[in-house]
């Protein structure tokens, strides 16, 4: 492995539509860099109108990797991203090149500052047992049986969270560690790329200002056939994978094929539901990574 004590990583984000696309690529262009995307959706091939993909002309002008990783049928988590982007930091630092890794998902951003991959190694059966019995009794079932392994407590657990509850279940029963053990054992791993740098920048726009682009880009969307983009994600199996059928854009065009919704409310209920997951990217900028080296208003 090369160790590159003082290398910078460039780290950039902000909210959904901010406009990260447009200033990481000038950013990288300048710093003879290649771009990490640190978005979620872009990971999936055939996903490109409702996650605003960079253009082919983007992707010309600087070398993008994690993005159309996986078939939209398959899904992609942080443990193999984790593992893809290290080899890929690598893989452009030995180039000479510098790094910039560029997005809006916050538990991957996360990933570059803090542990969030632990080495428990879950059986399919354990896996099996837990989704039957999320399945069978829902949220409730899930935390009365963590509890019952764990009468010391289940620490700083997200409980109204089904996904996490049921991986700590998961994990728990893995290990034969307790909750509160396996999270102070967390808690004490190594932080990620500890020799390297790190230059975070977080954009920002006056409020108003972000809704409008949020408006326009939703518009701009349908406008250019994300309803027959989703049409062809639908016949090849985009509701096999939760992870990309329930992202913005994609969930309300499969409702409105479905004939759940009216036409009418497709265009205001993605603009809703952006404006309502900008609300939350930025409770996680907040609360969950660190204070950035560089806070930029974005107005043109």
């Amino acid at each position: 492995m090369y160790i590159f004590v003082s290398v910078t990583l460039h780290i950039i984000t902000g909210a959904t539509a901010v406009g990260k696309t447009n200033y990481a690529l000038e950013y990288c262009e300048a710093l003879n860099g290649e771009i990490i995307s640190c978005d979620a959706s872009l990971f999936y091939r055939g996903m490109d109108i409702g996650t605003a993909k960079p253009s082919k002309e983007e992707l010309a002008k600087v070398p993008h990797h994690c993005i159309d990783m996986n078939p939209v049928n398959q899904s992609f988590d942080i443990t193999q991203f984790d593992i893809l982007a290290r080899k890929t930091v690598e893989d452009i630092l030995s180039r000479g090149k510098s790094v910039v890794i560029t997005g809006g998902s916050g538990f991957y951003l996360k990933s570059f500052f803090e542990p969030v991959v632990d080495t428990i190694e879950v059986s399919d059966a354990i896996r099996a047992e837990s989704e039957s019995l999320f399945v069978e009794q829902g949220l409730s079932g899930l935390l009365e049986r963590l509890k019952a392994i764990n009468p010391e407590g289940l620490g700083n657990l997200d409980t109204l969270n089904p996904r996490r509850v049921q991986r700590a279940l998961e994990r728990c029963l893995a290990s034969g560690k307790s909750l509160p053990v396996l999270q102070k054992e967390f808690s004490e791993r190594p932080k990620p790329y500890a020799p390297f740098k790190k230059h975070f920048i977080l954009l920002e726009r006056d409020a108003e200002a972000l809704k409008d682009r949020i408006a326009r880009r939703a518009k701009c969307m349908l406008e250019s056939g994300l309803l027959d983009e989703v049409k062809g994600l639908l016949k090849n199996g985009i509701e096999e994978n939760p992870n990309a059928a329930n992202a913005i854009g994609y969930r309300e065009s499969i409702a409105f094929l479905k004939g759940e919704i009216e036409e009418s409310e497709l265009l205001p209920l993605i603009i809703k539901n952006t404006n309502g997951l900008v609300k939350k990217q930025k409770t996680w900028f907040r609360s969950q990574l660190p204070e950035p080296n560089e806070r930029l208003y974005l107005s043109s």
